[in-house]
This record gives structure tokens, C-alpha cells and sequence, in this order.
């Protein structure tokens, strides 16, 4: 259940007369605009170092805004997505890994598990609790208009999509771990209740055909600026979710054509096929700033630009296509990518350490540009440790909207460095993810600490890794060794933290048995 009504009745009493007097002094009820990209990193943008990418937008974007170095969000996509609308930790609401297209399940330890596996991995919960009270829910309780546009990835079924979880409209669909069929349409989404075929797979949402060969990502734009336009004489918080730039990606030739014919400097980024998406994901940015301004409402929008995770470095290389043994003769997508990019990796972070799914800096440092004029200094930066965590206690902070008791908020709110006139009081920033190269880790200052759960010796160097990151960005010397101090004060955090938090930590696995064991 959501809240008990008594305390959704309470709150909104008190919210009201804040978003009454907040009207009367017009800036102080903005707008609020949440621009996710999927599955960009930190470097795949001209504001943040790229010389490949094409992103006048991003760049307009940044000028206009604070752009900040050290953002972080979860290593993949739905952790990061209920961290935005919840402002808690994964551990905490319990969502650690992209599984918000499966079947409904909580969070747990594993009863059993094979003899091969010396531990019991924590399984993830796959949908976002109606218990939670949400950032659309605090904000369409304080009088404003909520919309979301894309991808959810945070429940399979009705009763956790986004529509109970406070948007008034949303146009999404399931399962939903990337576009719906494809990035062109038709789509095939249907209508819920809609009669099933025997052994039919279907895609249920509110997503409906266009033209063929309509782009997703120009679709979710339109529709967004159909919602910005028939609110604008009223507050609004529009949840633009992109489908770009996730695979299987689909992208318009004509745009790539043109990006092949690009060269970075550096020789890093190469991919056509990625810079093609991200065009089309600038477009759509450069379209709603357009409208803002055109509409007069840009002065009164607060745009919050940023990614769910790090860029995918892995996907469809040599050593992908040999593990999941993908055929591009079937496969015309697939094909197309082969065509433009060979086994190019879509992108490449560097100078970070690897990407998506890992929890080096190359799989959770993302972009994060916030533009609120008149406010936000323009073209101004922030080296501020801030996190995905942090967005709803931001934005409620300065929107004047009070915070709702029964919602536990791990985030800190970076309003006064936006406004600035203050700093945060941050003393430790953690990102949970008991998946794949299973870990933990801590950010303190410089210094970033990662425990691991299990030995993999050949995807890092050893089960506690230390990293000085100011002198060490690229996290390539382990200084675990050197300062065993730093060591056992970060580790001491980290339990703290799985305290505090409930995490559901590894286990010994009783039927383990090691491979060169013998039976007694």
C-alpha cells in the first residue's frame, strides 16, 4: 500500500499554502524538467571532453547551467532510475540491478545455490514499492502536472507502472529493458486488457504507433512537448526518460553516414553508430529547450540533464558476439551496426576505468548539467560529490516543498551549491551492487575504496581495491597496500553503511565446494 491516507492528507495540507505563496513570487515554483539518458557515459559529450560526439545542445546546455565532474549514479539502469524517484540508496529500496522488466520478485538471499558457488549472492527486488513516496508524488501533491515519457524499467506489471506511482499521463511500455520492439516504428505496443493470443509475446503500454520508420527518440520528444505546451500556464515535472543510447541500438543511417565521417583526436571514440544516437538524444534535448524559450517559461524550468549509468563498453565486440553468439544475417539491426561500426564497443570512457555493469569510475561517473536561470550560475562547474541519491531532496528543496516523513531520504540536497550560497556536508558516498564483478564501494574525498565479494583475479586486483583519485582518475594502481589505515577506516564505513541500510549482504553457500575438493 501507499501511504496510510491520513499522512498523504496531512502532507498535502501543508503543501498547498506553500505552493500558493510559492506562485505568488513566480520563480519560486518552476518547472521541472528530469532529461535521463540510457547508457551514456561520463565522456560522451563536447562539455565534458569529447572531441568525437556531436552535441551542440549539451553544450548550450552546460554554458547555460553548472555542470559537475564527480556526478555518480548506479553501475546499471533501474538502481539508478528508483534512486531518482525515491532519493535511497539501492541497498535500501532494494532494486540492485536491471531487472525491472521480470517478473515480480523482493529482494533477497537465495535459499541454495550450486556447489560451483562459495557464496549466496543477494537477488535484486524487480519493481519499485507503492510504499515509497515518490518524487512525482511529492510534486503532483504540491499542485503540479506530472508526466513521464519513456523508459520506466521499474515494474513489469499495472500495478507498478508509472501511473501509480504519481504521473497523472505517461507514455511507456513492458517489458521495457530497451525500446519497445525496436527504435523505429511500428512499435506493437498494445492496450492493457488487451485479449492474448496462445503463445503470443507481447509488449502491454501506452505507447502507440507512429508513421513507419518513426524514431523512438523523436516520438518520446514530441510527446514531451505536447505536455510542456498544454501546461504551461501551470507548474509541471516532466520525467523524460530516453530510450537512447541502449541497445539493440537502431539509428537513422543518414545521421551516421555523416558520423563516420568524424575522427577523435585522441583515437578513443570511434563509433558512428553511437554518435548518430547521441545526435538524435541532442536534438531532442536542443527541442525542449527551444520550446521553453519559445513558450516564455524558460526562466521558470529547472532542466536536470544526466545518464543512469556509465557508457556500455563491452556490448557487441568480438568477445560479446562469441559469448552470446548473435547473427547479424537474422539480425538487420545488428547488421546495420556491423555495417558503420564493426565490433567497435558503443563507446569508450577513458581516461575512466571500464563502463557499464562495473564499479570503476567508468561505470557510475555520469554527466549531470542542471540550467535554472537566474538561479544557477551560468557556465559555472561543481567538483561536488553527488549522486543519483541526491536528486529528489535537491529538487524538493528548491522547489519549498516539504519533505514527507514516512519517505527515509539517504540523499543530501546540492541546492545550495546550485544557488550559491552554501556548500554540502557529505561525509561518505556509497554505490551498493552485489552483481556480476559483485562489490561495494566508497567515495570519501579523494579516496575510493572497493570491496569485493568474490576472487575474479581477472577483472581486478584483489578483494579490496584503494584508489586515490585525484592523483589516479583512471583507478590503475590498487594503493590497498600502502595504507592500511585509509583501508580499515573506509571498510568500517562500509559496515556502517550495510547496517544502516539492511543490505542484504553475501552469504557462505553450505553447499559449497571448492573445485579441487575431494569427497570425504
Amino acid at each position: 500500500m501507499k501511504n496510510t491516507r491520513y499522512c498523504v492528507l496531512v502532507f498535502v495540507l501543508i503543501a498547498l499554502p506553500v505552493y500558493a505563496r510559492a506562485t505568488e513570487s513566480g520563480k519560486a515554483s518552476p518547472n521541472v524538467i528530469l532529461f535521463l539518458v540510457d547508457d551514456m557515459g561520463w565522456m560522451d559529450s563536447t562539455p565534458y571532453g569529447s572531441q568525437y560526439y556531436d552535441t551542440p545542445n549539451m553544450q548550450r546546455l552546460a554554458k547555460q547551467g553548472m555542470r559537475f565532474t564527480q556526478a555518480y549514479s548506479q553501475p546499471l539502469c533501474s538502481p539508478t532510475r528508483a534512486s531518482l524517484l525515491t532519493g535511497q540508496y539501492s541497498a535500501r529500496h532494494g532494486i540492485t540491478s536491471a531487472v525491472g522488466h521480470t517478473a515480480p520478485q523482493e529482494a533477497r538471499l537465495p535459499p541454495s545455490a550450486p556447489a560451483n558457488a562459495p557464496l549466496l549472492m543477494p537477488q535484486s527486488k524487480t519493481f519499485l514499492a507503492l510504499e515509497h513516496y515518490t518524487l512525482a508524488e511529492a510534486l503532483h501533491d504540491a499542485g503540479y502536472r506530472t508526466g513521464h515519457f519513456g523508459k520506466w524499467h521499474l515494474g513489469l506489471t499495472q500495478p507498478h507502472w508509472p501511473e501509480q506511482q504519481g504521473f497523472d499521463v505517461a507514455f511507456h511500455c513492458h517489458p521495457d529493458p530497451g525500446p519497445p520492439n525496436s527504435y523505429f516504428s511500428p512499435y506493437g505496443v498494445v492496450p492493457p486488457g488487451t485479449q492474448r493470443q496462445v503463445n503470443e509475446k507481447r509488449i502491454l503500454g501506452t505507447i502507440t504507433d507512429g508513421p513507419d520508420g518513426e524514431y523512438i527518440t523523436d516520438r518520446l520528444t514530441e510527446e514531451a512537448l505536447k505536455f510542456i505546451d498544454s501546461n504551461k500556464d501551470r507548474p509541471f515535472f516532466l520525467n523524460l526518460w530516453h530510450y537512447g543510447v541502449h541497445g539493440p541500438w537502431g539509428h537513422k543511417e543518414s545521421i551516421t553516414e555523416e558520423m563516420a565521417k568524424r575522427i577523435d583526436p585522441s583515437g578513443r571514440q570511434k563509433n558512428p553508430v553511437m554518435a548518430s544516437m547521441l545526435k538524435s538524444i541532442d536534438d531532442s534535448l536542443g527541442r525542449i529547450l527551444d520550446q521553453l524559450e519559445s513558450l516564455g517559461i524558460a526562466d521558470d524550468t529547472i532542466l536536470i540533464f544526466t545518464s543512469d549509468n556509465g557508457g556500455n563498453t563491452h556490448s557487441l565486440t568480438k568477445e560479446d558476439e562469441a559469448k552470446t553468439k548473435r547473427n547479424r544475417d537474422t539480425n538487420p539491426t545488428l547488421a546495420s551496426y556491423r555495417k558503420w561500426a564493426g565490433f567497435e564497443p558503443p563507446t569508450n570512457n577513458a581516461p575512466l576505468r571500464d563502463g557499464k555493469g562495473r564499479l570503476y569510475e567508468g561505470g557510475t561517473r555520469v554527466p549531470l548539467i542542471v540550467r535554472w536561470p537566474g538561479v544557477v550560475a551560468a557556465n559555472s562547474t561543481s567538483d561536488a560529490i553527488v549522486g543519483c541519491i541526491d536528486v529528489y531532496p535537491t529538487v524538493i528543496d528548491l522547489l519549498k516543498v516539504p519533505a514527507n516523513p514516512e519517505q527515509k531520504i539517504d540523499g543530501i540536497s546540492y541546492a545550495p551549491i546550485l544557488r550559491g550560497d552554501g556548500t554540502i556536508a557529505r561525509d561518505a558516498y556509497f554505490i551498493w551492487f552485489p552483481h556480476l564483478v559483485a562489490g561495494v564501494s566508497v567515495r570519501q574525498g579523494d579516496w575510493k575504496l572497493i570491496r569485493r565479494f568474490e576472487e575474479r583475479p581477472q577483472d581486478y586486483s584483489g578483494l579490496i581495491e584503494l584508489f586515490n583519485l585525484k592523483e589516479d582518475l583512471g583507478e590503475t594502481t590498487n594503493l590497498a597496500a600502502q595504507h592500511p589505515e585509509k583501508v580499515r577506516e573506509l571498510n568500517e564505513l562500509i559496515d556502517r553503511f550495510v547496517k544502516e541500510t539492511n543490505a542484504h549482504y553475501p552469504q557462505p553457500n553450505p553447499a559449497y565446494q571448492a573445485r579441487n575438493s575431494k569427497k570425504q
